[in-house]
């Protein structure tokens, strides 16, 4: 491993761990040369999946996206950066779960809402508000009506 600080190839693992619930391993570093440390995270290589947008255009999978919308929709809301990390990393499960090469954009946007109603209502139609795209009131109060009858 090639150290970050002087760039020298001649690193060494000095400590070994289990991280994110033993789906990766932590490793910490040191380099021969300068002596620096640094952690690096092994974790096992999945299939590149590619999302179909609405336009059909095609894109590889981008899990900061799905962090940024939910974030967005839990802005103000009394919801922990844990709590939003794990709603993102179940999300994140149900997709790759699935076993597909492609999948579409609606798709994604449909396991979100499933996850996101258990995180926080308010989040839950805010989300809902932008990927539904809603044209009117009515539409809006449906989602509304939909969330109150569960």
């Amino acid at each position: 491993m090639k150290c970050p600080y002087c760039g020298d190839d001649n690193t060494r693992v000095i400590d070994s761990r289990p991280a994110d619930d033993n789906e990766a391993i932590r490793r910490r570093r040191q380099c021969d040369e300068c002596g620096k440390r640094f952690t690096t995270y092994e974790k096992v290589e999945t299939i590149p999946l590619i999302v179909i947008k609405k336009d059909k255009n095609r894109e590889s999978y981008d899990r900061s996206k799905i962090e940024s919308g939910v974030v967005k929709s839990c802005h103000k809301r009394p919801v922990s950066v844990n709590q939003i990390e794990t709603c993102v990393d179940e999300i994140e499960n149900r997709i790759f779960n699935l076993e597909l090469k492609e999948i579409e954009s609606s798709k994604i946007g449909e396991i979100v809402m499933d996850e996101i109603v258990k995180l926080d209502q308010v989040a839950y139609v805010r989300f809902a508000s932008v990927y539904r795209e809603f044209k009117d009131v009515n539409t809006f109060m449906e989602e509304l009506k939909k969330l109150l009858d569960k």
